[in-house]
């Protein structure tokens, strides 16, 4: 028997659909992958949100890769120190949607962290993440 290639995604999830950063997320999707080809989702609550432990937790339960919509530079490095790989989203969708875009290697490894001011305009973290950017 051939070995197959397994891999287990992340998708932080709020309201069904991609959370715009993963920090306030309401659990987590995790889609497992076999030979390119979704064979189990299931979801898995989010421990307290502190530092590192989003990553850490994700570690510990298996995961391979994370698709994010906006994450800080101390979590994409702890993911990586984990062996987790981070992938921007291309827009709000549900988490099978993204997994197909990862399997299609349609996504970007190349991640602009959220910066430690808290100021993160929604139109470039999507719904579910708090703004701190007056609207004119």
């Amino acid at each position: 028997m051939e070995n197959m290639k397994t891999r287990k995604i992340a998708v932080p999830t709020l309201n069904g659909k991609l959370s715009g950063h993963f920090g306030g997320s309401e659990f987590f999707t995790i889609i497992e992958v076999e030979d390119n080809k979704m064979v189990k989702e299931s979801i898995l609550s989010t421990p307290e949100h502190t530092t590192g432990a989003y990553p850490k937790f994700l570690a510990s339960n298996g995961v391979t890769d994370i698709i994010v919509g906006g994450v800080g530079g101390k979590a994409i490095d702890i993911f990586k120190a984990n062996n987790i790989s981070v992938y921007k989203a291309q827009g709000i969708k549900t988490p099978a949607e993204h997994a197909v875009d990862l399997i299609a290697e349609a996504l970007d490894t190349t991640i602009s962290s959220c910066k430690d001011d808290g100021i993160h305009p929604e139109e470039d973290h999507g719904p579910g993440h708090e703004s701190k950017v007056d609207k004119k």
